[in-house]
């Protein structure tokens, strides 16, 4: 945030929006009080910031930490990049030296940097565009139907099949952004699949966005397995009768074809289904269960061959819809008038994110049992505010409580009636001490006295 006081005092301020120099502990600070916003989303923002009795992180809290009006300064003022510098960029509209994501740029190559050099993946990955949700008009806005989020950023990710982990991903900005001339998927994956961050060994599922002969073929070249569905129409696809499916083929149908190291698997299922891979064999013997309806209308299961770069693309495809699932439990993302500050919310949720799944592999190697991603991210938001979350104090068991040993049914009989021998008493004064009182829990009798308090002593 170095550049945070340079553009601060350029703004214009309000009296109540006046901003002093700030440290970095404070716009870091800033950062991360965002992030406590995920617990309680529907809040009105001034209630968030009410003050509580004690600093914590729990919802009222934030006021013990920073007061609104200078966490809103703050936050209206933050920025990424030497502003200078971004004058010297927005010059360059229109040229192939304009960077549309200069404002973005230090803090999306410490996110990138972080995500790589902080973990390695397994074997197994995955390749898929995200949707950052955003209606702003800066030309880089795409529209995807297929996707939950139809309008926002696009995101290329790579994930680990695993657990979800973002290892790499880069904002799509436009067609200029690559000019390779091979194709968007193309260049989209080689530039995530990093051989010198990554090294080599990987399986890598895509879907049929990404697949094509040529990009399989380089990557198998790098030492890196693909699988993923393919395009009837794409280029260098083979077409011949020897891994054609009629329309009528039975549910079940398997035809393949080997051209080097790829395979071109077609497998009948409700409709046909077309795969390539440098991986795997085209079958291995492997069945899938599947509901049928009987001639009599029935309804029962079958099992049907099914070919294992299926069945394992269904098995490693997942990886970032699972990073999606993830960061979208306790999102800090929310409507902003500036487009950068929707990136900048997203990576902040990206390194949280990857933060959890990281705690999550340390405890499994210690053997240990891990927080809750809300437990975690509280106690994340608390270490970096330099405060402490609130534990509710130790709870006795309710059920040891002195309870009358019998109901007073006539009241003449109140001063005898019902009493039992104190077994505190019998045991350590040797003495038979009648008590209307029992442990409701124990179900002894107990003195509950002044001067003799045989409950408190018996349970100690």
């Amino acid at each position: 945030m170095a550049s945070f006081t340079r553009y601060s005092t350029k703004e214009d301020t309000s009296e109540e929006g006046e901003l002093e120099s700030e440290d970095d502990g404070d716009s870091g600070g800033e950062s991360f009080l965002a992030d406590e916003e995920e617990f309680v989303p529907d809040e009105d923002f001034d209630d968030y910031q009410q003050d509580d009795e004690e600093p914590s992180t729990s919802s009222g809290g934030q006021a013990n930490i920073m007061v609104r009006d200078r966490y809103q300064v703050i936050s209206w003022n933050i920025h990424m990049s030497d502003p200078e510098e971004d004058v010297e960029n927005d010059r360059k509209k229109g040229t192939p030296d304009h960077d549309r994501l200069f404002r973005l740029k230090p803090l999306l190559d410490t996110i990138k940097n972080a995500c790589l050099a902080y973990y390695h993946p397994r074997q197994n990955l995955a390749i898929d565009e995200r949707m950052v949700a955003t209606k702003a008009h800066t030309g880089m806005t795409q529209h995807m139907k297929a996707k939950p989020i139809k309008w926002g950023f696009k995101l290329f990710v790579l994930a680990d099949s695993s657990n979800g982990y973002t290892v790499d991903f880069t904002v799509y900005t436009g067609k200029s952004q690559f000019v390779s001339g091979v194709g968007l998927a193309y260049d989209s994956v080689m530039s995530l699949m990093n051989k010198e961050y990554l090294g080599s060994g990987f399986h890598l599922y895509v879907d049929n966005f990404y697949t094509s002969p040529k990009l399989f073929k380089d990557l198998f070249n790098l030492n890196v397995g693909a699988c993923g569905t393919y395009r009837g129409n794409r280029k260098d696809v083979p077409h011949t009768e020897l891994n054609v499916l009629k329309k009528n083929a039975p549910r079940g149908s398997i035809r393949w074809i080997r051209e080097g190291p790829l395979v071109f698997v077609k497998w009948m299922d409700t409709r046909e289904v077309s795969i390539c891979s440098t991986i795997h064999p085209a079958f291995s013997g492997n069945t899938v269960k599947r509901r049928v309806k009987t001639r009599g209308g029935d309804w029962t299961t079958k099992c049907f061959p099914c070919p294992t770069p299926i069945r394992d693309y269904n098995k490693h495809m997942g990886g970032v819809d699972m990073s999606d699932q993830l960061i979208q439990y306790y999102s800090v993302h929310h409507k902003s008038m500036r487009w950068y500050r929707t990136l900048f919310f997203h990576f902040l949720d990206i390194a949280a994110t990857n933060s959890y799944l990281l705690h999550k592999e340390l405890c499994r190697e210690k053997q240990e049992e891990p927080m809750s991603h809300r437990d975690f991210l509280q106690e994340l938001t608390a270490q970096l505010c330099g405060v402490t979350v609130k534990t509710p104090p130790a709870q006795t068991r309710s059920s040891h409580v002195p309870v009358a040993i019998a109901k007073i049914l006539d009241v003449s009989r109140k001063a005898s009636y019902g009493r039992r021998p104190c077994v505190n008493c019998r045991q350590t004064r040797k003495a038979k001490q009648a008590t209307p009182w029992k442990c409701k829990e124990c179900d002894v009798a107990l003195c509950v006295i002044s001067d003799r308090n045989c409950f408190e002593a018996w349970h100690s």
